[in-house]
């Protein structure tokens, strides 16, 4: 069976760069619309010793989340060293289409992907241009899905894009607005007859029946806002019980379907969410194994960049691959995962052989 292995990656991390201490002037409000009994900074310092975020970047107002795709999607083919007219599909993983600066409505007609094939002046009608809407971990399943495709032979070259503009879509009323970033990442995915590299496993779920509105879309905290325009909302404590108890059991589907040891494991990239919840999450993996995470196991660009949901992973990846997180790297005949979770709710990890 015809395996699929990355060969090329890029990202787009956005030049404007918001640090905690800008938040100190936002008037933060309770679900009810009840001021905090703390003040500005004693929010931000407690935001900051969860999530481990400092800082995060925004897009400039004249590019919206399909540019990003877009310049993300021209490093990673150059990066591939293949020409664009070769791709079979382009699959563009978000959540929100493209929500322009100042604006309150989305804009997915045409989509996303399509954008993208268009500013990448493709004229081959064979490549297929597509939207996956899959929370966070839309990016991860968009290279399973790029997987299948070259498994069933249909397929040789696919783009794979996850990005995101959430700094759009936040109320500057919720606390939780300064989780969200923008950014892009992207990579090509291409048929190898190596069956030892590149994709060796995935697993995959979906939450529903009490799950599905962990992440939703509501109105602002402040009533005195337009009611009908929404925002980007969560139920923070569910997400994190959600999430520690269901994505390490799905990491290790993943490890095990592999065949591959636990201990031949090198990396794990898990979208950047909450720096406190990724470390849980690690701690619980390891333990399904009666063992302690390695030093080093999970790189993390959460601290600058912030949570840019689909794109997380990917420009961690990128990111490592290309020598700019101190102290991680990836070397040939490594082993790592890639896992995600995020709206719907989704899950899925993805065991790779470089």
């Amino acid at each position: 069976m015809m395996n699929s292995i990355i060969t090329g990656t890029g990202t787009y991390i956005p030049s404007i760069t918001k640090e905690n201490i800008q938040f100190s002037d936002n008037r933060f409000l309770h679900v009810d619309g009840t001021p905090f009994e703390n003040n500005n900074t004693v929010i931000i310092e407690k935001f900051k010793s969860i999530t481990g975020i400092e800082e995060r970047r925004y897009a400039k107002n004249n590019l919206n989340t399909s540019d990003l795709g877009y310049l993300a999607s021209k490093k990673a083919i150059e990066d591939a060293g293949i020409n664009p007219e070769e791709l079979d599909y382009i699959i563009f993983a978000h959540n929100f289409g493209d929500v322009r600066a100042n604006a309150i409505q989305s804009d997915i007609l045409p989509s996303l992907a399509t954008r993208v094939k268009h500013l990448l002046k493709i004229e081959n009608p064979n490549c297929i241009a597509y939207d996956l809407l899959f929370g966070c971990p839309g990016w991860i399943q968009g290279v399973i899905q790029a997987q299948s495709y070259i498994q069933s032979g249909i397929a040789t070259k696919v783009l794979v894009i996850g990005a995101e503009t959430l700094s759009r879509v936040i109320d500057h009323h919720d606390r939780d607005s300064m989780i969200y970033s923008d950014g892009a990442g992207a990579c090509i995915i291409e048929k190898t007859e190596k069956p030892d590299s590149g994709i060796l496993s995935h697993a995959a779920q979906t939450f529903a029946k009490d799950e599905a509105y962990h992440l939703f879309f509501g109105s602002s905290h402040n009533g005195n806002n337009d009611k009908d325009v929404r925002y980007i909302k969560m139920n923070g404590r569910k997400i994190y019980e959600f999430a520690l108890s269901n994505v390490p059991k799905a990491m290790k589907e993943a490890l095990d379907k592999s065949g591959v040891e636990i201990a031949a494991l090198k990396k794990i990239f898990i979208h950047q969410a909450n720096e406190k919840m990724d470390e849980a999450i690690i701690k619980r993996f390891y333990r399904l194994y009666k063992m302690q995470a390695p030093k080093d196991i999970m790189p993390m660009c959460i601290h600058k960049l912030g949570n840019s949901s689909v794109a997380t992973v990917p420009t961690l990846l990128d990111l490592v691959l290309k020598g700019e997180i101190e102290n991680q790297e990836i070397n040939k005949g490594d082993v790592i995962m890639l896992a995600s979770v995020g709206a719907g709710m989704n899950i899925n990890a993805i065991v790779y052989k470089y």
